[in-house]
């Protein structure tokens, strides 16, 4: 076997093994990730909805809205959660 024909081989079983893996990604992106609310006791699924919500309360408390909430300090959690559940 050249050093070619290893190579494509390669090559070809690559390209077929992302074809299976990226779309089985792309399925579960817009899931997000689950935010336990402490206050309320309750369970947030991060993804549209949740997120516009988060950058409408950001945009009102003049807050970056690209900052991740995880990456909050626990007081603007909770002042994000307080916020969310009045809003229901």
């Amino acid at each position: 076997m050249s050093i070619e024909r290893f190579f494509r081989t390669g090559l070809v079983a690559a390209g077929l093994l992302a074809a299976v893996i990226i779309p089985g990604c792309a399925v579960h992106a817009d899931v997000g990730y689950r935010a336990y609310d402490p206050y309320y006791r309750d369970y947030h699924v991060w993804s549209g909805p949740e997120i516009g919500f988060y950058n409408q309360w950001a945009v009102e408390t003049h807050r970056d809205p690209h900052r991740d909430f995880r990456r909050l300090n626990k007081r603007d959690q909770r002042e994000y959660w307080n916020w969310r559940h009045n809003r229901r």
